[in-house]
């Protein structure tokens, strides 16, 4: 019996095989035939623009009625069982995994000690980490066809299971875990449960997937240029990367060693700080409280999210939590410029100050010089002896140019590391955006973009370089995808940022549900996207120098959406330029008056007065900008000017 079922519902290969009974013998005298055995085959439906043909006339091996009615009740329940079947997910574990196991913990010990820490947790481990037993694939087939199975079992993983949890299995990484888009060619992207549409982020794909579908507890990922943080703000999860060498390495496949680190995934703050305090050998002592959130203002503006979004849930949970006094902002592309001299081997022919981003961006080239240099160390000999088999954009990046100032490199990495600790002492917290903006759609420009991926990198890079730990900490969706900020502590300061998070983590969700509730209607949010527009616009146009087309497009900004600072702070700037300093000072102070925290717009205020003669007021703006941003250079040496000339 050949069954065509409705269009959608094909099977590929199912087959139902049925016992029944034959025709009645002619006669009595005669004996009955053996049973038959009739195969219903489901044929395969055509290609959607193909109409549907009627299905053929019904071939029967008998003709009696109640074999008729046997088969078509049969086929019928099997149209409808592989109906039901196909409403699943093709891919029910969303393609995380690359291997099933299961490592079991110790028997719990006697009472009246304690319970093992992680008793109840079940979790998956990136391809990266060795297994006892199994062949380690590092995201490659031909790794994997060319490599024994481990002998040893990876130290971290073993001291989860010591703990109670039960691992379950290996979780898909990029190739060679070279990549931050968690897109890999042999065993398949993983699916983002959170936008299916969009790529995970990787390397750590398919642990950040696993969590976020809630397949583990948590999951453990390898975080060298964002492996770990990237994913986790991709698929709305919690993910924290360690102080750098905190964690010992021992039986992963390293990638770049002075950038490698292991992290972990979890949607529950409780459970990220469990993990994190056996892996860390942390005591349970009290909880020291925060006493500064410093605002990267430069980082959130190249952010493609609006920067108000990001930064309002974190505000209003910092004020909520410990108060508006612990809160301030920062420069950190100024700050890095007057802490790191090594940077300037690394400005790509600007010199600091000609583009706001260029310490940042100094800092992601001297990263991705490092990664390309060490993981070369540890895997050119693989590689050409596979080469066919290795991505090309792998291959093609592997270049020895740069070497020769890799010391440069380490110099850098001190650098920034000092600077950062001397930011953010014992108590204070760095916030950033995760990342560039939402994730980017699957085989979109942008994954192959360098200038996307740079600004991206840039981002990455502070903690990378640094050794800093830091956590990824979702904040709801942009356009129906996740969206995230991180939280950076000083190297050293696990403990510390692990506890914040735990406290904090309850009022940020809070404070998503209110803004949620309170989004502005269809046409205000239309109004607010075009407003965002015309400002990238005018800011285009300011740094191509074509101030009175900047002015325009602020102003455009401006006519859409009077409520945001930066607007007129920056529209201030090209007045400035324009040497019209009346109409500077206007929108300064309109732009203090929306926001009397912008630092900007003191110093662009500060100025214009300088210029118009107002020099007691001038030294006003600049000393509110030094208490608003205490390592602010521009602020100081303006202060200094002007005293000396009117003392």
């Amino acid at each position: 019996l050949v069954i065509h079922p409705p269009r959608g519902l094909l099977l590929p290969g199912l087959a139902v095989f049925l016992l029944l009974p034959p025709s009645p013998p002619p006669s009595p005298q005669k004996p009955r035939p053996p049973l038959k055995t009739l195969a219903l085959e489901f044929a395969p439906a055509g290609p959607p623009s193909r109409s549907v043909r009627a299905p053929p006339p019904l071939r029967m091996a008998s003709s009696t009625a109640a074999n008729l009615w046997v088969l078509l009740g049969l086929g019928i329940a099997g149209v409808l069982l592989a109906a039901k079947r196909l409403k699943r997910p093709a891919r029910p574990d969303h393609g995380a995994f690359v291997s099933r196991l299961e490592l079991l913990p110790p028997p719990q010990p006697p009472p009246p000690q304690a319970r093992h820490p992680l008793t109840d947790l079940c979790f998956a481990i990136a391809d990266a980490f060795h297994v006892s037993g199994y062949i380690t694939s590092f995201g490659s087939l031909e790794w994997a066809k060319t490599h024994d199975a481990a002998t040893q079992t990876s130290l971290v993983v073993s001291t989860l299971v010591d703990g109670g949890a039960i691992c379950v299995g290996k979780t898909v990484i990029d190739e060679m875990a070279y990549s931050i888009h968690g897109e890999n060619k042999h065993f398949g992207t993983p699916t983002n449960p959170a936008a299916s549409d969009r790529v995970p982020g990787g390397c750590s794909s398919g642990s950040a997937v696993a969590v976020a579908g809630g397949m583990v507890d948590f999951a453990l990922g390898i975080d060298s240029i964002g492996g770990v943080r990237v994913p986790g703000g991709y698929c709305g999860v919690l993910a924290f990367r360690p102080s750098h060498a905190v964690i010992s390495n021992s039986g992963v496949i390293p990638v770049a060693p002075s950038l490698d680190t292991i992290g972990w995934f979890a949607k529950d703050p409780i459970v990220l700080r469990r993990v994190g305090h056996l892996l860390l050998k942390l005591s349970y002592t009290d909880i020291r409280l925060p006493r500064h959130f410093y605002i990267a203002d430069d980082c959130f503006e190249i952010s493609k999210i609006p920067a108000r979004r990001l930064t309002q849930v974190v505000t209003k949970s910092v004020e909520k939590l410990y108060g508006r006094q612990v809160l301030s902002h920062v420069n950190l592309g100024n700050y890095l410029a007057s802490k790191i001299p090594s940077l300037r081997n690394y400005s790509n022919g600007q010199k600091n100050g000609d583009s706001k981003f260029s310490s940042l961006q100094a800092l992601s080239s001297a990263m991705q010089l490092l990664h390309k240099h060490e993981f070369r160390d540890q895997h050119n000999e693989w590689i050409n002896s596979a080469k066919s088999a290795v991505d090309a954009s792998i291959v093609g990046n592997l270049s020895d140019d740069g070497d020769s100032t890799i010391n440069i490199v380490q110099d850098a990495r001190k650098e920034v590391r000092l600077a950062l600790n001397t930011l953010l002492k014992d108590d204070g917290i760095l916030v950033i955006p995760t990342a560039l903006g939402c994730p980017p759609k699957l085989n979109a420009r942008e994954l192959s973009s360098t200038s996307y991926n740079a600004e991206t990198l840039c981002l990455q890079s502070l903690s990378s370089m640094s050794g800093c730990c830091q956590v990824t900490v979702p904040i709801g969706t942009h356009d129906k995808c996740p969206i995230s900020v991180s939280f950076i502590a000083r190297h050293g300061g696990d403990r510390f940022l692990l506890d914040t998070t735990q406290a904090i983590y309850a009022t940020i969700q809070e404070q998503v549900e209110i803004l949620a509730k309170s989004n502005p209607s269809s046409k205000e949010a239309m109004n607010e996207e075009a407003a965002e527009a015309a400002k990238e616009k005018g800011n285009s146009a300011f740094k191509e120098k074509q101030w009175q087309k900047a002015i325009n497009l602020y102003t455009e900004a401006i006519k859409l959406n009077g409520k945001v600072a930066t607007y007129y702070s920056n529209r201030a700037a090209a007045f400035l330029e324009l040497a019209n300093y009346r109409q500077a000072e206007t929108d300064c102070t309109s732009a203090i008056d929306i926001d009397p925290k912008i630092v900007k717009a003191y110093l662009r205020r500060g100025t214009a007065r300088e210029m118009l003669g107002y020099y007691k007021d001038a030294v006003d703006d600049f000393s509110h900008a030094l208490v608003l941003e205490p390592m602010n250079k521009t602020a100081g040496v303006a202060i200094n000017r002007l005293k000396k000339l009117f003392p």
